[in-house]
């Protein structure tokens, strides 16, 4: 039975600084859901005995049936501590690799993370990456040492063992979170020396510099997990069980006749209880005496778990209970499973639930304590400044620390991802109770209806009137029975959303900024105005705002939802009525000077791709309305239409695509046909081999040369009216390079994007374009940004020392990268004649004619780059050098230029895929990174490094993946086979 209702909760929203945001992260299969469930059972949501069987937040049969989740969900939780009430906001994540996208959209919502970790796994590569993911968003972590039982029963080992195995995990969390804060530390030591060196003068001594003050001087203080403070729980989610060391110096301090505050400073750590003298000592690993820790909570723990579960000593269970003080039912007691009598036990005496719920409440921050650090990361991406924006864009900085809900504050609404659920599971369409009036007046009707059939005379021709008039009547209530299944079954959208700022109510309008929103545009633009009729469908390239009106808000309670009228700042709630708004991730705002929100971080890139179509070719559109809305409700997806009319959807993996495929079918509601998974390759070319097949030297082979010629590897090529004439020769990049390009995409994307901006499109003549648009000017590109752009040219230049004379000019000749503009390919102008400025922002160019053109000409190497000539797919590590651009073009004949853009396009696109012929060509195929778990029976020292060799050709061959724990893909570890 449920304890608090929602009116108890809707009280709970109004007080921001007692509500907790947090989530849920951890591998796989390391217990967060078991977890998620004993604490659904603290609120009578569940039962305790059902918690971790019931899986209450994978509401999904697939999920299931797996035994893992992939959908994060969120559940409102009602928790009292001291004599204050708590309203925790929980969001259970996953934790496979396939569906990390979820776990960072749930991470962009949350104050605080509990990082689960299972304590015989220790810290696998999952759990890295939450704890980066976490990190990177600022926000504070606990830490849940789960499954101890597993070292009891499964491990066998001896307390003190498992003490010392316990201490090592401990380490390794804190290692990681260690290496994380250093290196922000150096980081922000380094943006902190550059903006010295601006205003100082230039010294030789200021060259030298001690990084290592940077460490000592930071505070981590409050950084690493450590049982004295309070923040680590030690706990068995499966038998319910979990502790703090406070919570046994509490239960012990009266017992050992020691204050309770000393206690919790001695009871973790290298300390041991002198029994001559009745004190703490330090020192126990060198007396070799046995730790307090172990003496008073890991001994008792171990002798319960003995007699219960080992032994399974019934008669010794009784006695157990009158010493920790337990009362255990007739039917506990008289239970054949020794299990359900420890757990019943460990519940009352340990509850986990309590345990996790207070350290919640008492060590993570609440919404009123967000750092200004978070908001400027919120605000800003990784290449833009903060004194980058308009003042009324820095204002709002004060609304998100604030956190009021009062009408002068601006409404600020971030969308993390949009959900799907059935119209006939939202709470306005569920059948509501009938009151007493209601069920008296439906009581009566049918009292009146009984007496005036009671009352008619001419029953047979009443009965023969209802016969003649049924089958028109079944007829449309047949109609209007379908009509009403089909409006129920359909599914809307509702958004995954948290209020940093002002407050919403149903029926309010709100501004819809897309995550391309820049208010510094919309501010400086004189007569801006919204279209209020345009919906998301309707907008231009170069438009990102739409206006929405709220439908609906709900709490989320995992699997259902409970309708409000109004929420305020510091909630997560669900928003309905954006499906024609929002595709993916979206900020609503009643201030258009609202930033869009810095890009969500996911760690799996989606990869894996099939193509799809319909059973019946008929069917087509009930796909593409299916694929739409199977990219709205997936964060990670990716839904392409190729040239061909082929729909191609691509995902992070094998079991991400089962999921998909599931979801796809159910938007359909048609029969699909599915292609067999591949990973898409890279196209590259390489040196010509100086080796053949069997390693030997070519030039020392007796072969006779005097047939061959060698091709000239410069393309040559016109366009079709032969107005312009193209020469390029493509190259392969050195690898240092396309790692450095491959790292720097964001960047390069800012750069490219910048361009565009300065070079945009308009109806104006040439000569008033230079001048309004700066192109022979300064750019006004932030100190931020120039700082990124200084640094990635230093570290070029340096690689190309270092590779040679033939590399020394290329910083002067990048025209562009591709493809998309921040890809692992080059445009090198070593033209003699035209001069470009990709990185150099602040060189002068003399006007040419063939500035008109410049954008073609970068556009056709774009397409070059996207699509190759081998199999269609974008190239990797190729530069491709134009030696020659010539334009004649003749001012009184336009029958001949006209489509010269086009044109000079088309030519460079196909030069770009000659010149790529001309050299060795080859295909990367992406790398897969396999951790394999194994139980040491199973462990022979020939089956293992077989498995894994042939795990690796398979996956590279078929891109399918296994069923093992983890196995994960890392898409930018491209390698040539």
């Amino acid at each position: 039975m449920r304890l608090v209702d929602s009116k108890k909760l809707f009280e709970l929203q109004n007080k921001p600084s007692n509500i907790r945001n947090i989530c849920i992260v951890a591998h796989v299969d390391h217990g967060k859901t078991t977890l998620a469930d004993s604490l659904i059972s603290s609120n009578g949501i569940i039962s305790q005995r059902m918690s971790g069987k019931l899986r209450y937040m994978d509401s999904r049969p697939d999920e299931q049936e797996r035994g893992i989740t992939m959908k994060s969900s969120s559940i409102a939780l009602y928790h009292a501590l001291d004599s204050n009430e708590y309203l925790v906001n929980l969001i259970d994540s996953p934790g496979h690799i396939d569906f990390s996208s979820e776990v960072s959209t749930a991470v962009r919502l949350c104050d605080g993370a509990i990082v689960v970790v299972d304590v015989v796994e220790g810290v696998c590569p999952q759990t890295k990456l939450v704890l980066k993911q976490a990190y990177s968003e600022n926000i504070k972590p606990v830490l849940v040492l789960n499954k101890i039982d597993r070292l009891i029963v499964e491990m066998r080992m001896t307390a003190l063992d498992a003490y010392v195995h316990i201490t090592q995990v401990l380490e390794q969390v804190n290692a990681v979170t260690g290496e994380l804060f250093a290196s922000e530390v150096l980081e922000n030591e380094e943006n902190t020396i550059d903006k010295q060196q601006v205003n100082l003068p230039s010294k030789e001594d200021q060259n030298l510099y001690d990084w290592t003050s940077a460490l000592e001087d930071a505070d981590d203080s409050n950084l690493y997990f450590s049982p004295d403070q309070g923040n680590v729980v030690f706990a068995s989610a499966i038998d319910g069980w979990g502790f703090t060391t406070h919570t046994f110096a509490k239960l012990f301090s009266d017992k050992l006749g020691v204050k309770e505050e000393l206690l919790k400073k001695v009871l973790w750590g290298d300390f041991y209880l002198n029994s001559k003298t009745k004190r703490f000592m330090k020192g126990a690993q060198e007396k070799a005496k046995k730790p307090l820790f172990v003496q008073v909570v890991f001994d008792n723990l171990w002798n319960i778990y003995e007699t219960i579960i080992l032994r399974n000593d019934k008669q010794e269970v009784p006695g157990i209970c009158e010493k920790l003080g337990i009362k255990l039912t007739t039917r506990d007691l008289r239970h054949t499973d020794a299990r359900v009598q420890l757990q019943s036990l460990m519940m009352q005496w340990l509850p986990l639930s309590q345990t996790v719920l207070n350290m919640v409440c008492s060590k993570l921050p609440s919404p009123k304590e967000i750092l200004p650090e978070k908001v400027e990361k919120l605000m800003c991406s990784r290449i833009r400044d903060f004194d980058s924006y308009l003042d009324e864009t820095k204002i709002l900085k004060d609304d998100f620390l604030a956190c009021d809900s009062s009408n002068n504050r601006p409404l600020i609404i971030f969308v993390s991802k949009m959900f799907s659920v059935e119209r006939s599971s939202l709470p306005e369409n569920k059948p509501k109770a009938l009151t007493a009036e209601e069920m008296a007046l439906r009581r009566e009707k049918a009292r009146q209806m009984r007496e005036e059939l009671k009352n008619s005379v001419n029953t047979d021709a009443i009965s023969m009137s209802k016969e003649t008039d049924s089958p028109e009547e079944k007829c449309t209530e047949d109609e209007k029975g379908k009509e009403e299944k089909e409006e129920q079954s359909e599914t809307t959208f509702i958004a995954f959303a948290r209020i940093f700022s002002g407050k919403v109510r149903k029926g309010d309008k709100v501004y819809v900024l897309g995550p391309k929103h820049d208010p510094s545009k919309i501010l400086s633009t004189a007569d801006f105005k919204v279209d209020f009729s345009k919906k998301l469908k309707d907008l231009q390239s170069d438009e990102h705002i739409t206006c929405a009106e709220i439908k609906s808000l709900y709490i989320l309670m995992g699997r259902e939802l409970e309708e409000i009228d109004e929420a305020v700042s510091g909630n997560i709630i669900g928003i309905g009525g954006l499906e024609d708004h929002i595709l993916k991730t979206a900020i609503l705002s009643s201030s258009l000077a609202c930033p869009a929100f810095s890009e969500i971080q996911y760690a799996a890139v989606p990869i894996l791709r099939v193509a799809i179509e319909p059973t019946c070719p008929s069917q087509l559109p009930q796909l593409v309305k299916g694929l739409r809305l199977l990219n709205q409700s997936d964060s990670c997806v990716q839904v392409l239409l190729q040239e061909t009319g082929e729909h191609v959807l691509v995902t992070a993996g094998e079991v991400h695509l089962q999921r998909c495929l599931e979801d796809l079918k159910i938007y359909a509601k048609i029969p699909l046909t599915v292609s067999e998974p591949i990973v898409p390759f890279k196209e590259t070319i390489v040196d010509p081999p100086k080796m053949d097949m069997a390693n030997e030297e070519i030039d020392s082979q007796n072969i006779d040369k005097g047939n061959d010629t060698e091709q000239d590897p410069v393309v040559t090529i016109y366009t079709n009216n032969k107005q312009s004439r193209i020469k390029i020769r493509a190259r392969p990049l050195p690898n240092e390079i396309t790692e450095l390009l491959d790292r720097s995409s964001d960047l390069l994307k800012a750069i490219s994007q910048h361009i565009k901006y300065l070079q945009g499109i308009s109806n104006e003549n040439i000569e008033t374009k230079f001048t309004d648009l700066q192109i022979n000017g300064k750019s006004n590109l932030s100190d931020r940004m120039l700082k990124l752009i200084e640094a990635f040219i230093t570290e070029l230049e340096n690689i190309c020392t270092k590779l040679g004379p033939e590399w020394q000019d290329i910083v002067k000749q990048i025209w562009s990268v591709g493809p998309r503009n921040c890809g692992p390919n080059l445009l090198l102008n070593q033209t003699e004649d035209y001069s470009t400025k990709y990185l150099h922002h602040e060189k002068i160019l003399k006007e040419d004619s063939r500035f008109e053109y410049e954008g073609s000409f970068v556009n056709g190497f774009q397409l070059a780059t996207l699509a190759g000539p081998l199999c269609e797919e974008p190239m990797m590590g190729v530069a491709f050098c134009v030696e020659e651009w010539t334009l004649d073009k003749s001012e009184n004949d336009e029958t001949h230029s006209f489509g010269l853009s086009g044109q000079i396009m088309s030519a460079v696109k196909e030069g770009c895929r000659r010149a790529f012929q001309l050299q060795p060509q080859r295909l990367m195929a992406a790398m897969y990174s396999c951790d394999i778990v194994v139980d040491q029976k199973v462990l022979v020292a020939s089956a293992v490094p077989m498995a894994f060799l042939c795990a690796h050709l398979t996956l590279a061959r078929t891109g399918r993946k296994t069923s093992w724990r983890n196995v994960s893909l890392d898409p930018k570890g491209l390698r040539i086979h």
